[in-house]
């Protein structure tokens, strides 16, 4: 087989995590990367990696004749226009989450997609975690029956600085997102409505972006499945993951990782170590995995396994949930649509 030939927009921590990823896959070669601010230690670790083409121009990977795909790991406000120009340019592509901050926009990226008959895959990598993408064939084969509960925990081990909360959209759009779309994942079922509970309880920088800290969201999905999402972007023993589906037939539960299994017993009591300790170290393995699935996607073994659907519908409950957290009720996700247009006809009007 002819190996992917790859691009990579974006050269910061998970642009070349992804590229060192694809170094180890036999069925890709990444021929370019490109950041505005490409300077002499990014070309010293890209050839290192041997990507030979190391430029500030987006539109030198893009035009690229020979690339066959583009991974577009920029800041998510450029997501949009990459996508355009890269459907544009025949070249599949595999964006990070969220697409944009705008369901609008993000339906454009969408049309332009369906218009160019690419593929796009969007970067839930949690889905290709072992330990959750079991839980979701116990599901899947029936083993825990009708599901009836799924209950996600997602904590992060500290907040992020104040410029990343400036720009991040949000607490539902930057970290919920990832919680929406592992509920639809486990239950095989779309959400219908969402009911969101926030507070600034961890720093109140938040609170200067209009943002919170520590969220609970309540689901209700298609098939009668209730959800439960509790957020805090920090717990001081580590990054907290954990998910439980609970059915007719019994239930599934995932723990979290951990560097090793001892336990120390001893008179003062039992200990072990703590969680491992962020997302790099607890998905390792599903950001390998997310790319294998990509390539493979494009060599036509399989479907492309995270669709610009699923981005979009992540996009939507996200959407939901905020206008939910400042209406203090309930939001239906065909509502939330709604309620985005009147929202920016009345911004437009001020």
């Amino acid at each position: 087989m002819e190996k992917i030939k790859i691009g990579i927009i974006g050269a910061g921590r998970i642009g070349r995590i992804h590229a060192e990823n694809l170094g180890r896959l036999h069925e890709a070669e990444v021929l370019a990367i490109s950041d505005p601010f490409a300077d002499d230690s990014l070309r010293k670790w890209a050839l290192e990696l041997g990507i030979g083409l190391v430029t500030t121009r987006s539109e030198e990977v893009l035009d690229h004749p020979a690339i066959d795909a583009v991974l577009i790991c920029s800041p998510t406000d450029t997501h949009v226009p990459l996508i355009k120009q890269a459907a544009a340019a025949g070249k599949h592509i595999f964006c990070e989450k969220p697409v944009s901050l705008s369901i609008e926009q993000t339906a454009e990226a969408l049309e332009a997609v369906r218009s160019a008959n690419v593929t796009l895959q969007v970067g839930f990598n949690r889905r290709f975690d072992r330990n959750f993408r079991r839980a979701r064939e116990l599901v899947l084969s029936g083993e825990v029956g009708q599901p009836h509960l799924v209950k996600i925990t997602s904590r992060d081990p500290a907040p992020p600085s104040p410029e990343y909360i400036r720009s991040s959209g949000g607490i539902f759009m930057d970290m919920t997102i990832h919680d929406f779309d592992m509920a639809r994942y486990l239950t095989g079922s779309e959400a219908v409505e969402v009911h969101a509970f926030g507070s600034v309880l961890v720093d109140p920088v938040f609170a200067q972006y209009d943002d919170v800290d520590t969220v609970i969201v309540t689901i209700r999905f298609e098939n009668g499945a209730l959800g439960v999402i509790d957020n805090s972007r920090q717990a001081v023993y580590g990054y907290d993951q954990r998910i439980e589906v609970f059915g007719s037939g019994g239930s599934v539960a995932v723990a979290n990782d951990y560097p090793n299994t001892a336990e120390v017993h001893t008179a003062s009591g039992v200990k072990r170590d703590k969680p491992l300790h962020f997302f790099l170290e607890r998905y390792t393995e599903a950001y390998i995995e997310e790319l294998k699935q990509f390539v493979s996607a494009l060599g036509g073994s399989i479907p492309v396994p995270v669709d610009g659907r699923d981005g979009y519908q992540a996009e939507l409950m996200a959407l939901a949930a905020r206008h939910s957290l400042k209406l203090n009720r309930p939001v239906r996700l065909d509502e939330a649509r709604q309620l985005r247009k009147l929202a920016t006809t009345h911004e437009g009007g001020m």
